[in-house]
């Protein structure tokens, strides 16, 4: 079809989802592939885990309609994860294969830590999604990790009659030393700070960092929230922020 009709534009990231089906939520699903809309395109959508039986059937559920190609491995030991490593062993090839920017793992799980670092070595973006359980190795060895309670709570506070999304988030006031020290490390010879530079080092600093997280869509939001810090837009552009 004619580009008159599509014209092309930035060409998206090209994005591997690999789901963990034992260690992922099929009620977070949805929103999960809303915000790897956000990222990129999802050229690659596998599932792995045994499917046979009733403990995944929700999965099989949404299999469809999310376009994911489900890879059934049957447990045949006790103990041993077949999923698991078959994932890795597709990451792998999908990375020596070439063609894709980056990678998002979808699992709670940190034997999958050392999966996520070796993709980055390879040179691939790799966000991670899972819950604010998941473990501090596997969160900071993503390029970026998002949980996936941000990403539902504002649809769960709504459907709960009377329960606030807002009571279930962290105080602005907690990302006070983690905004400091991005301050510290994008510094220059100002006392005013480029808040895009101190964002860039956030997600360096911490890659689960989210405004989300603290209820507010924006860093700025969480900034002014804090009440820590002085806030200056100015008519050239662009938003600084300093200590007060």
């Amino acid at each position: 079809m004619s580009d008159e009709f599509f014209p092309r534009g930035p060409r998206e990231q090209r994005l591997a989802v690999l789901i963990d089906a034992d260690n992922a939520s099929v009620r977070h699903a949805q929103a999960i592939f809303e915000e790897i809309a956000k990222l990129g395109e999802a050229n690659v959508r596998r599932i792995y885990g045994d499917f046979a039986g009733e403990r995944l059937k929700g999965w099989r559920e949404v299999i469809q309609p999310l376009a994911i190609v489900p890879q059934q491995q049957f447990n045949y030991t006790t103990g041993k994860n077949a999923a698991d490593i078959t994932l890795v062993i597709d990451a792998m090839d999908l990375m020596h294969r070439g063609g894709l920017d980056g990678f998002c793992l979808v699992s709670s799980d940190s034997d999958f830590t050392r999966l996520a670092q070796r993709l980055r070595e390879g040179g691939a973006v790799v966000y991670g999604f899972g819950a604010k359980k998941t473990p501090e190795a596997f969160r900071n060895a993503c390029s970026r990790f998002i949980y996936v309670e941000n990403l539902v709570e504002a649809e769960d506070g709504k459907a709960k009659a009377g329960t606030s999304s807002s009571s279930k988030k962290e105080p602005a006031t907690k990302a006070v030393p983690l905004i400091r020290k991005a301050m510290e490390q994008a510094w220059d010879d100002e006392d005013w700070v480029d808040l895009g530079l101190v964002g860039r080092r956030l997600s360096h600093l911490a890659p689960d960092f989210d405004p989300r997280t603290y209820d507010c869509d924006k860093l700025v939001t969480v900034v002014e929230k804090t009440g820590k810090f002085q806030v200056e837009r100015p008519k050239s552009g662009g938003v600084r922020i300093k200590r007060r």
